[in-house]
């Protein structure tokens, strides 16, 4: 089984937690998709297009949410 998919939304969601809009979270969430990908050597758009997905949504599933 390939935990690559797991591991890069794990990651993309990491670095969306810190930033406050959903955009500024889906550019974070795509530059470490890609950046995971490539050194896993999977594709990189796909990568990409994943922790952008994390990033954007991650707020709205409650997993990178401030607490203030």
């Amino acid at each position: 089984m390939r935990k690559t998919p797991i591991l890069l939304l794990v990651a993309g969601l990491a670095l969306a937690g810190c930033m406050q809009t959903d955009g500024q979270r889906a550019l974070a969430g795509a530059a470490g998709g890609a950046v995971i990908a490539d050194a896993t050597d999977n594709n990189i758009v796909a990568g990409a297009a994943l922790g952008a997905l994390a990033g954007t949504y991650c707020d709205d599933a409650g997993v990178c949410t401030r607490s203030y």
